[in-house]
């Protein structure tokens, strides 16, 4: 099923699949909610969730608003989906930028969030993401279109693991699908990753405030959120562990889906979680604390 909300002067285009708790999945930057459809919509409809995604301000369905936005009004929007679509209450899954909306929404927010996962995610920024961020944003800015090898080179660089590189039949599709991407990302597109890569404030030392449990998961090859700043994360979070994800970059939830699929399902539905979750950071597959 599918439809819009109203968020505020806001159209934000949704869909929801399956029956039973509500999830809810919050895509990064650049992206619609579609991109969960492959691998995380049916594994979690499966296991007997109500999986509900939808696209950001700024692209797919909803507003575009090309006059910007930050990561508060994003976070909003997210609350109305919980709001008016889920009910009331959710689990929330986030990667990168929609990792933040859902950090950002579990301290501010709490009573919308059951559980809480957070993916290739980070509470602060660094020298490599500063830098990053500062060409990404120099070249939109501009309206620069780069050669579409160089745009597929950088963007497969950035977001894919080396294991993925070097499987041939891989990387030859991953190649074919980021060479789809357009050559001038429009206006809401340009306005998210300024949402996401300026004002990033220091937020590790307000995690604390998080009550919800969470799941971290991070990829051990991400350079955009490199696995120690999601092990930092969880460490802040009272209730949190951290997986992490071999031979995964930023796009391993699509890199690696079942071992991240996995872990969802089996966080989602642990009925004996409590007090006890938290603080065990490992890798994904092995076993002991």
């Amino acid at each position: 099923m599918s439809g819009t909300i109203d968020a505020g002067g806001i159209t934000l285009a949704y869909e929801e699949t399956g029956s039973g708790e509500p999830v809810v999945l919050v895509m990064g930057a650049g992206s619609p909610g579609r991109v969960w459809r492959p691998y995380q919509v049916p594994a979690l409809a499966a296991a007997g969730f109500r999986v509900i995604t939808f696209d950001n301000r700024g692209v797919g369905g909803s507003s575009e608003c090309p006059e910007g936005f930050t990561l508060a009004d994003l976070t909003d929007d997210l609350a109305a989906v919980i709001e008016q679509v889920a009910g009331g209450t959710a689990h929330v899954v986030g990667t990168s930028l929609g990792a933040r909306m859902a950090q950002r929404l579990a301290m501010t927010r709490p009573e919308l969030v059951d559980r809480l996962a957070l993916l290739a995610t980070r509470g602060r920024t660094d020298a490599a993401l500063t830098t990053f961020a500062h060409a990404q944003i120099a070249v939109q800015q501009q309206g620069l279109e780069l050669p579409t090898e160089v745009s597929v080179a950088l963007s497969a660089l950035a977001n894919l693991s080396p294991a993925s590189l070097r499987d041939e039949v891989a990387a030859e599709d991953w190649l074919g699908i980021l060479s789809m991407a357009p050559p001038i990302p429009s206006a809401g597109v340009r306005r998210q990753f300024e949402a996401a890569l300026t004002h990033f404030p220091d937020s590790v030392s307000e995690l604390g405030w998080i009550t919800a449990p969470t799941l971290v998961i991070a990829f051990a090859d991400d350079r955009l959120s490199p696995p120690h700043l999601g092990v930092e994360v969880a460490g802040a979070i009272p209730q949190a562990r951290c997986q992490v994800v071999a031979d995964a970059g930023h796009f391993g939830y699509l890199e690696r889906p079942e071992e991240v699929n996995d872990l969802l399902v089996d966080f989602l539905t642990d009925h004996s979680l409590g007090r006890s979750w938290g603080r065990r950071h490992k890798a994904a597959g092995t076993t002991g604390p």
